[in-house]
């Protein structure tokens, strides 16, 4: 779907759409200029073309569906993200059209459970620092190497599964169980019940991923209730009884001079952390797969030497970020390149389009292992809110991207994908499914 400006409106052809006006709307005043819609299945399936278009006319872009501002270019997206003064992440309420819906979501959620307490990614400094602190005392560097063997273990069991067979769906049967299976150990759940937790993960990102009616918001609220008190009686049976695990880690994180996180924050941490170490990974490994089966030179290249491991890793999450931006609102009047964004505007540095930019990644739509700059990427963010789990993420996608090639020979695609090959999401890149041939070695 498209959107085009017309002389003194722009009409949006899809039933939720209304007219709008083309007043502000820089870089598509012209009347038949076509304005990319990142609402469309089909522009949020392949963005790229869309995203340097406004490199090149708008690189900072107001959606006329949402008043969203989206931010292109790298420099202005890595500006943005450190400058949490003028960029809060605080919760945006203009950052959807849905206010009445959303509204209805939160009274269900407040009602049957625990209305959530901003937390880590939904706070600025200094409050977030005290969540960040708290964190890093649990995904540390030395517990991330001393999971790898662990973690190489699950992947080869995943792969024992299928192995034989000549042929899998890559994502239900590889890209989504393993680190499921990894974040439910860490909590100290069941890794048995991983689809359980994929369940709830879905519906707690529903309401940021697309437009829901009054009746999806009920029952997706309803499906994360069920999550909220699975986990308010874990936390306090850990409170009682504290394991080697995530769970008791955040429970008793506070020192003898700090007060315990609140069950309100509790459950905000635990659902940046289910949603984050089902959903971003996943993405990154169906999509690192997929992109070695559309460039097998480079395939062929990684083969010959494995020492490309690294950077083949940090060029996939450069060339298809697996979150596609995140939210931010201004607290005061500021303009960003030409554009002057108002105050209390939400806004977005749309990560993957900044991975993209020309200036500072030459041949951007090129995938290419050997890229220098690679691990320039802001996939996981920059500065105070850079992302906790990366060095977990980027770990899985090593131990798996190595056990693959070792065990797997002539890979390849079993047949088309879905058209769109993505899960609808404005900020997620799921694939729905990858089926792919191979000979075990």
């Amino acid at each position: 779907m498209i959107v085009q400006a017309v002389p003194g409106a722009l009409v949006a052809r899809q039933p939720w759409a209304c007219e709008y006006r083309a007043v502000g709307l820089r870089g598509w005043n012209v009347p038949g200029d076509v304005v990319p819609d990142f609402l469309d299945p089909a522009v949020l399936d392949d963005p790229f073309e869309a995203y340097a278009e406004l490199h090149e006319r708008c690189p900072v872009f107001e959606m006329p569906q949402t008043g969203l501002f989206l931010v292109t270019r790298y420099e202005d997206a890595r500006m943005v993200l450190t400058d949490t003064a003028t960029f809060s992440s605080r919760p945006s309420p203009g950052a959807s059209r849905q206010e009445d819906v959303a509204a209805l979501y939160r009274r269900v959620m407040t009602e049957g459970g625990w209305a959530r307490t901003p937390t880590l990614q939904r706070t600025d400094p200094p409050v977030h620092t005290r969540y960040r602190q708290l964190l890093g005392r649990v995904f540390t560097p030395r517990r991330v190497a001393e999971m790898s063997e662990h973690i190489d273990a699950v992947v080869h069991s995943l792969i024992d599964e299928f192995a034989d067979r000549g042929e899998c769906e890559f994502v239900s049967e590889f890209a989504i169980p393993l680190p499921g299976i990894i974040i439910a150990e860490q909590l100290g759940l069941d890794r048995s019940e991983i689809m359980t937790f994929r369940r709830w993960a879905d519906a707690m990102l529903a309401m940021a991923q697309r437009a829901l009616t009054e009746d999806e918001a009920v029952a997706t609220a309803e499906i994360e209730l069920q999550a909220q008190h699975f986990l308010a009686h874990e936390f306090e049976a850990r409170r009682a009884e504290p394991r080697d695990d995530l769970i008791s880690a955040l429970v008793h994180a506070h020192g003898d001079d700090e007060e315990p996180l609140t069950m309100g924050e509790l459950q905000d941490l635990m659902h940046q952390l289910v949603t984050g170490g089902f959903e971003t990974t996943t993405a990154a490994l169906g999509t690192g797969l997929w992109l070695l089966l559309r460039n097998p030179e480079q395939l062929a290249l990684l083969r010959e030497d494995p020492g490309l491991m690294k950077n083949f890793i940090e060029e996939t999450l450069r060339f298809d970020s697996p979150v596609a931006g995140l939210w931010r609102m201004t607290t005061c009047p500021v303009r960003v390149g030409d554009t002057e964004i108002p105050e209390g505007a939400a806004v977005m540095p749309r990560f993957a389009a900044a991975n993209r930019d020309a200036a500072v990644f030459a041949e951007p739509g090129r995938f290419d292992i050997t890229r220098p700059n690679a691990s320039s990427h802001l996939a996981f963010g920059v500065g105070s809110h850079y992302c906790i789990g990366a060095a977990l993420a980027r770990r899985e996608m090593h131990l798996s991207f190595t056990a693959l090639l070792d065990r797997l020979d002539d890979i390849e695609l079993a047949g088309r994908l879905p058209d769109p090959a993505h899960e609808t999401s404005f900020f997620l890149r799921p694939l729905k499914e990858l089926p792919i041939t191979f000979r075990a070695k």
